[in-house]
């Protein structure tokens, strides 16, 4: 690949490679065939099989310099995430309820209990949380191609 040259991602592509993180895949990008390759991320999951992976993980660990991996959103970005849908709830008694939640301890397990129990606000929260992550991906993307 010529130095300098930008990748560009197709929308599809931008809204899978979400899509895997928020399951929390680790997402490489080969630079110059545009080859996304989703692998299970072993850090975190002790039980996985990594014979499923290993030709992907001996591909991208032999041409890192050709792959562009993009990250999962950490915790407190996570968070930031709940917090912004919170504001956008408009059933008081529930965004009080989203508040409490986040203000305890263990904020994203009484983030997802709460709002496992709210039919609609849940397919809201969803919509919402793969919005993000697509606005996510785009934004290092986006980073990515001014360093080039």
């Amino acid at each position: 690949m010529k130095s300098g040259e930008k990748v560009e991602l197709t929308e599809e592509q931008i809204k899978s490679i979400a899509g895997d993180l928020e399951c929390g895949m680790k997402v490489y990008v080969n630079i110059e065939t545009r080859e996304i390759k989703s692998i299970i991320n072993l850090d975190e999951s002790i039980y996985a099989d990594e014979e499923v992976w290993k030709e992907d993980i001996k591909e991208i660990e032999e041409n890192f310099e050709k792959y562009l991996e993009f990250e999962k959103m950490d915790s407190s970005e996570s968070f930031q995430v709940m917090e912004e849908f919170v504001e956008s709830v408009r059933d008081e008694e529930l965004r009080k309820k989203l508040e409490l939640g986040l203000s305890l301890s263990k904020p994203f397990r009484n983030f997802k209990d709460i709002i496992d129990d709210e039919g609609k606000y849940r397919a809201k929260w969803f919509a919402f949380k793969s919005a993000k992550y697509i606005d996510y991906v785009k934004e290092q993307l986006d980073n990515y191609n001014k360093t080039q």
